[in-house]
């Protein structure tokens, strides 16, 4: 994809399907036929529906402090006495499924990076069971994400030791706010506007994992980027725009990234890694104790 800002993507969406859009691009910039570039964002979907299907409740990461709480999430979704109701309970559960996944080394589908790779399989897959979509619907979506996740990379960054974990869970929450805004019918500028809001609800997360391991606290985060996409594609399609044009948005992460002290940017130095928990576990881990 070629998509260079989401000033273009609302420009061009005003013309022809921001679906349309991304997949021409797409094609040219990699010189591949519609059906090939087709294909792969097709397998890219199927991966992430294997990587649900291979979730464990009985995996556990190398430090011990990850694994079986999607299980509990889970049924507790399906109790009844949820405060969030079971739809959004199920969402919270699949992010925190697909971290642990990643987080004892399973297969997953980087969105846009490991440890940001449960926001969008959770906003995505309990969608499409509950609105009987086609996976050629999700397909389509996953090209929405795909070009706000580009244009993010481009202006700014989607490496938490770049620009801290708004540059991983941020990106990821804007790809997931586009991605549902456009399968509800908004039009591309609520899509834009949408990614804009998700990213200006994050911007400042540091990026703190403990022992620089992609598990604490990288999973939960998963659960609470799921929810900001979930409300700022709500608020776009309620017509809510961000008074910060969405362009403008993404530079101001960037700028919060480069002024980020180091010890905030997956060292594993500051925040929660630098508790006497983190370090108790980062010497653990080293072989210190």
């Amino acid at each position: 994809m070629g998509i260079e800002s989401l000033a273009y993507l609302m420009e061009a969406g005003e013309k022809e399907d921001l679906f349309d859009v991304i997949l021409k691009s797409d094609c040219v910039e990699r010189g591949v036929t519609p059906g090939e570039s087709i294909l792969k964002m097709t397998t890219l979907y199927s991966a992430i529906r294997r990587a649900r299907e291979g979730y464990s409740p009985e995996m556990r990461s190398a430090s011990g402090m990850i694994g079986g709480d999607g299980a509990k999430m889970r049924e507790y979704a399906a109790s009844g006495k949820t405060i969030c109701g079971e739809y959004i309970g199920s969402v919270l559960a699949q992010a925190i499924e697909m971290g642990e996944s990643n987080a004892c080394m399973k297969c997953i589908v980087a969105a846009p990076t490991a440890g940001s790779c449960g926001v969008l399989p959770a906003v995505l897959l309990p969608y499409q069971q509950r609105e009987n979509l086609s996976d050629a619907d999700m397909v389509h979506a996953l090209y929405i994400a795909g070009a706000v996740g580009q244009v993010i990379a481009k202006k700014a960054s989607i490496a938490g030791a770049a620009g801290g974990c708004q540059a991983e869970i941020g990106t990821a929450s804007a790809m997931g706010a586009a991605a549902l805004c456009y399968l509800a019918g908004g039009s591309a500028q609520a899509v834009c506007h949408a990614a804009a809001i998700a990213i200006k609800s994050l911007l400042g997360l540091v990026c703190d994992p403990i022992a620089g391991l992609v598990e604490v606290p990288c999973v939960k985060r998963n659960a609470a980027g799921a929810m900001i996409a979930m409300s700022s594609a709500d608020l776009a399609l309620a017509g809510v725009r961000s008074a910060v044009p969405p362009d403008e948005v993404i530079m101001a992460m960037r700028e919060v990234g480069d002024k980020m002290d180091v010890s905030l940017r997956e060292t594993g130095l500051g925040g929660v890694a630098a508790t006497p928990f983190g370090q108790k576990i980062s010497k653990q881990m080293s072989g210190q104790l």
